[in-house]
């Protein structure tokens, strides 16, 4: 038997009562787990897992990220699920438009598919996101500027899946989204 803790009224007029529920019962309940990360005040060069130090503590292993970077102002006025909607079609888009490259076969092959690092990250407005763009397309660094349509509203970056090394630097200074 499990206890359970009433989340209406009533659970008020009784604040710490519990209640058994059979096994019958409990299989159909959710099982939501959370976790408070120390990570929510790091900045965005800290949040990938952290690389396999070899020998004198050198990167035995350069871990394959992809970041994703969202309008923070657009966060504050969308409803969630449109903004999370927004990085996930950047996301696709990105790793599509790069499906044969070396680093993004890596990144969604069998033996990772478990195990992707991917860095949500934020941005004031439309203006810092098309100078990020602009930066990523200078240096050659494979993303995606997602421009929502008909609107033509640009929402957000995804990067190719890639090297951290490679391109950390140039999300070190933008927060973790939160």
């Amino acid at each position: 038997m499990l206890p359970l803790r009433l989340p209406w009224p009533v659970a008020a007029m009784l604040p710490n009562a519990t209640f058994p529920i059979t096994r019958a019962v409990a299989p159909r309940l959710p099982v939501l787990r959370f976790r408070i990360s120390p990570r929510a005040n790091m900045s965005a060069g800290d949040a990938a897992a952290p690389s396999v130090r070899g020998e004198g503590g050198k990167e035995a292993e350069d871990v394959v990220v992809q970041y994703v970077v969202l309008r923070r102002d657009l966060a504050d006025a969308w409803p969630l699920g449109s903004v999370v909607a927004q990085g996930c079609h950047a996301a696709v888009a990105a790793v599509w438009a790069h499906r044969d490259h070396p680093d993004t076969a890596a990144y969604c092959g069998p033996d990772n598919l478990d195990r992707m690092h991917k860095v949500t990250l934020e941005v004031k407005g439309e203006t810092q996101l098309k100078n990020l763009a602009e930066k990523l397309e200078a240096a050659e660094v494979r993303h995606k500027l997602w421009i929502e349509q008909p609107e033509n509203i640009p929402t957000c970056i995804a990067t190719a899946p890639c090297p951290k090394s490679q391109v950390s630097s140039f999300f070190k200074k933008l927060k973790l989204c939160k």
